[in-house]
């Protein structure tokens, strides 16, 4: 018989699902079937699995150790391979400032992502323990491109999982990013149009009218500084779509700068040059949480900023500057 005491990392979700992870070998009709042969108990009663799980509560598993282990493959903390510039932490979240050309997950088996880095780091700085790792996956909850920097949420408990969830689904959480387009842009403005992507290019068209199954996205920009056919931008997302600011501030005349999929080729062509410049310079540089929360309180209210990274504001500094960009070139 193993016993298993139920941490504020646990509490809020079901019993099956705990016990899907606990037992990550065994089937659902497994667990179920231990449920119903009261082989497995809550608090030393019959349970059925979809109890919401509470600190303090105690998951008695009767089974032989034998079986337990046959059924559970131990989870390990992995060494750390790429460090993280941790903007904020607690037992719930971890606020990361990604870098550029690193990717927010895995899109294959052997990427290295940030999401890799976020239990290592964790348990290193004692926020969680190998054990919680057991029942609780930590991941990030927002995801940026590849060549976008900024901040990334990540959940390192139950309670910041599910909340950031929430909040991002229901768009609560406000997000401004920063980037260089070409043009000079002198007012602030909320756009709207529609987004269709093409699965197979992993690319997107933006229209006025919707077509077969555009989804309608709105995007909010103010401009900070306009100098010398740039602008220097401040972007919110209203809705929140793949590739929405880079296609939206395309289709409206003002590419961003960097960006080879939807930019000028030439004006890339010409920062690349200069600067070495592969992407686009497009920045999460500040996020604002709601002023009610029902988890994670203490981040009520609250906002976070990450700085611009000094290859941003090189080429902001040259485009930008006094005189004009293209002297010289």
């Amino acid at each position: 018989m193993r016993e298993i005491e139920i941490t504020r990392k646990d509490e809020g979700q079901r019993l099956d699902k705990m016990l899907q992870k606990y037992l990550n070998r065994a089937g659902k009709s497994f667990i179920y079937k231990m449920l119903r042969k009261k082989n497995i108990k809550l608090n030393g009663r019959k349970a059925a699995g979809n109890e919401k799980l509470k600190a303090g509560d105690r998951v008695a598993v009767y089974l032989a150790e034998e079986t337990i282990e046959k059924f559970r493959e131990e989870i390990r903390v992995e060494e750390q391979k790429i460090p993280l510039d941790v903007l904020y932490e607690d037992e719930n979240i971890l606020l990361i400032n990604k870098p550029y050309g690193i990717l927010s997950q895995k899109a294959g088996p052997d990427d290295l992502s940030v999401n890799e880095q976020i239990a290592p780091y964790a348990v290193r700085r004692g926020w969680m323990s190998e054990e919680d790792l057991n029942r609780v996956k930590p991941s990030v909850c927002n995801r940026l491109d590849r060549n976008t920097t900024g901040i990334l949420i990540a959940g390192i408990s139950l309670e910041g999982l599910q909340t950031m969830a929430e909040l991002l689904r229901k768009r609560e959480i406000d997000k401004y990013y920063y980037c260089i387009v070409k043009g000079e842009i002198k007012k602030k403005e909320r756009i709207s149009g529609y987004l269709l992507k093409d699965e197979r290019k992993n690319t997107v068209t933006v229209t006025r009218e919707r077509k077969g199954q555009g989804a309608y996205i709105e995007t909010w920009y103010e401009p900070v500084e306009s100098r010398n056919g740039f602008t220097f931008l401040k972007v919110k997302l209203v809705t929140g779509k793949t590739h929405q600011i880079r296609a939206h501030l395309a289709s409206q005349g003002h590419p961003l700068a960097g960006d080879f999929k939807y930019g000028s080729q030439e004006l890339n062509r010409k920062l690349r040059s200069r600067f070495g410049l592969k992407g686009q310079l497009l920045h999460c540089g500040e996020i604002q949480f709601p002023k009610t929360m029902t988890g994670c309180r203490n981040l009520q209210g609250r906002v976070f900023q990450a700085e611009l990274p000094s290859d941003f504001k090189k080429v902001k500094s040259g485009l930008m500057g006094d005189g004009t960009w293209e002297a010289g070139m």
